[in-house]
């Protein structure tokens, strides 16, 4: 298998497109390829089966979603204040909402974990690490909510973003931003006064 890493991302990053446009039945290693805009062959040479290849597509559309550090810090540095929570969690589903393709992509990847084992421990292990540190970030009681809010948190906002990326006109981005408003003061309480 070949090593040069620059161009194994830029593969993976193809799969992330064609599962995002084609589906799971589109990822062929010559869809890939095409995507790449690389020689037939180029990612049969990188990866030795579709499944390695839907594993670090996995892997990829995580590291992808991963805020930037600035938003990272914002996030941790919250505190108690539930605007500034509300305005973040506002971020946060707009973030998802404009990189359509990897989160997309990211839902084949979810229904194709129903069927290959691999792929389903990546995707869970990589979830549960972020469910663990949203709950961590509650224990120490310096932010709003307990682990039972995150986690509500998490279920609403997710299926928010897979209605604003597959239906966007059933909730508009206004509406989506006024829910998500209400969500984190009915879970966390209205803001201090």
């Amino acid at each position: 298998m070949r090593q040069n890493l620059r161009r194994r991302i830029n593969l993976v990053d193809a799969a992330l497109e064609v599962l995002a446009r084609d589906g799971a039945r589109g990822l062929t290693f010559r869809a890939v390829d095409a995507e790449a805009r690389l020689p037939l062959g180029t990612a049969s040479n990188y990866f030795s089966s579709r499944d390695v290849l839907l594993t670090q597509a996995g892997m990829r559309a995580y590291d992808r979603l991963t805020p930037d550090p600035w938003t990272a810090g914002s996030l941790l540095e919250v505190g108690q204040d539930r605007t500034i929570a509300a305005r973040l969690v506002r971020v946060f589903v707009e973030r998802l909402t404009q990189s359509r393709s990897v989160c997309l992509a990211l839902l084949e990847l979810r229904l194709e974990a129903v069927r290959r084992p691999e792929l389903r421990s990546v995707l869970t292990d990589r979830l549960q690490e972020d469910l663990d540190a949203n709950a961590t970030f509650r224990e120490d009681g310096t932010r709003p909510g307990d682990a039972t809010a995150a986690m509500l948190l998490y279920l609403a906002l997710n299926w928010l973003v897979v209605e604003r990326l597959t239906l966007p006109e059933l909730i508009t981005e206004d509406q989506a931003a006024a829910l998500v408003t209400a969500l984190v003061e009915r879970l966390l309480g209205p803001p201090a006064e």
